[in-house]
C-alpha cells in the first residue's frame, strides 16, 4: 500500500476543488466517511441535541459512541413543520428554553431534513426553516442540515436549503455525492467547528479513492452551472402534475416526491404491483402510507414518463381491486 496516503490526499484535494466550484458553495472542508457521516465535537456542557428528524447510525462500540461528545440518548424530538392542528415545534422549543422549569437544557445542536425523505415526503416551508435558523442563531445552537437523501441536487439546488436562504453550521451529505453509487459521505462544517484531533475521524472507512474520483467527475460534469437545477425543478413539476391526476395527495420537491395512499396496505400493494410491471418504488411515512419516487436526476424524459405511466396503472389497479 505504499503511496496510498498520497493518492488519498490528491483525491481529497481534487474533490474539495470541485465542490467549491458548485455555484452554492463558497468554502468546503471535506471530512469523508464510507456510510453516514457523524458531526465533530459539539459544544462542551451542552448535552442535548434537538432533533426535528431522527438520529441514525448508532454504533455498538463504546469508544466510537463517545466520539460524539454527548450520550446518544440525550435527544429531544420536536414536531416537524405542519404537524398536527397548529402545533409549532419551534414555539415549543422556544418556550422550553425560556422557562428553566421545563427541564429542557439548552441543546448543542438541531438536526433537520428540509424534506423528510423517510418521514413521508413532508416538506418544510421556507418560513419555517428561516424561523428555525433564527432560533438557533438567537440561542447559540448549531444548525445541522441532513442533506443525505435530499441534497446533491435532488430538490433542485445542490443543497436543499438554498431556496430558504439559510446557512447551516454543518451539512451532512451521502448517497448521491459519489456520483456513481459508490459508498461515500461528507461532512461540511465551519472551520472553527473542526475540533477533532489529528486522525480522530480516521478509520478503515477512510480513503475510497474510486468514490473520490467519481464524486469529483460528477461535480465537474453536472454542477459548473445551474442547468441541472433548472431541469430538476421542471421535471419535478411535471411529476407532481402527473401524480395529481390520480386524485390522491401529492408531496415533494424537485425529483423526490410521494403519493399518499389511504392506508399503508394500499401503499404496499401499489409498490408490489409496480414491481410486477417492472418499476421499483418504495414506501415511506410514519406508517408506510406514502409511495416514494426517486428517479435519477439524469433520467431521459421518455423514461420518466414511462415510469409514471406504470405507476399510474398500478395505482388504478389497486384502487379497483
Amino acid at each position: 500500500m505504499t503511496g496510498q496516503p498520497d493518492r488519498i490526499a490528491e483525491h481529497d484535494h481534487d474533490l474539495a476543488l470541485a465542490l467549491v466550484r458548485v455555484p452554492a458553495v463558497r468554502r468546503a472542508q471535506v471530512v469523508h466517511q464510507q456510510q453516514v457521516p457523524r458531526p465533530p465535537g459539539l459544544p462542551a456542557g451542552r448535552p442535548r441535541i434537538g432533533g426535528v428528524d431522527r438520529l441514525h447510525h448508532v454504533l455498538g462500540n463504546r469508544s466510537k459512541r463517545a466520539a460524539a461528545g454527548v450520550p446518544l440518548g440525550h435527544t429531544l424530538r420536536l414536531p416537524y413543520c405542519g404537524f398536527g392542528d397548529g402545533v409549532s415545534g419551534l414555539s415549543l422549543l422556544e418556550h422550553y428554553l425560556r422557562d428553566s422549569g421545563s427541564g429542557v437544557e439548552l441543546p448543542a445542536a438541531v438536526i433537520v431534513e428540509t424534506v423528510q425523505a423517510e418521514g413521508g415526503l413532508l416538506v418544510a416551508t421556507t418560513a419555517w426553516l428561516q424561523e428555525l435558523a433564527e432560533l438557533c442563531a438567537r440561542w447559540g445552537i448549531l444548525l445541522i442540515v441532513d442533506d443525505i437523501q435530499v441534497g446533491c441536487g435532488r430538490t433542485g439546488g445542490f443543497f436543499s436549503f438554498e431556496e430558504a436562504g439559510i446557512v447551516p453550521d454543518l451539512v451532512v451529505l451521502s448517497k448521491s455525492i459519489s456520483g456513481y453509487g459508490l459508498p461515500m459521505a461528507l461532512t461540511l462544517l465551519r472551520p472553527d467547528l473542526d475540533v477533532w484531533q489529528p486522525g480522530e475521524h480516521n478509520g478503515t472507512f477512510r480513503g475510497n479513492c474510486l468514490a473520490f474520483a467519481t464524486a469529483t467527475a460528477a461535480l465537474q460534469s453536472y454542477w459548473p452551472d445551474r442547468d441541472l437545477e433548472k431541469q430538476t425543478v421542471a421535471r419535478g413539476e411535471h411529476v407532481r402534475l402527473r401524480l395529481g391526476t390520480l386524485g390522491l395527495p401529492v408531496r415533494g420537491r424537485g425529483l423526490i416526491n410521494g403519493l399518499v395512499l389511504p392506508d399503508p396496505a394500499q401503499a404496499r400493494a401499489v409498490c408490489d404491483e409496480s414491481f410486477r410491471r417492472g418499476l421499483i418504488v418504495e414506501t415511506s411515512g410514519s406508517s408506510g402510507e406514502v409511495v416514494k419516487l426517486l428517479p435519477p436526476l439524469t433520467i431521459p424524459d421518455a423514461d420518466l414518463d414511462a415510469g409514471l405511466d406504470t405507476l399510474c396503472v398500478a395505482v388504478r389497479a389497486v384502487q379497483a381491486a
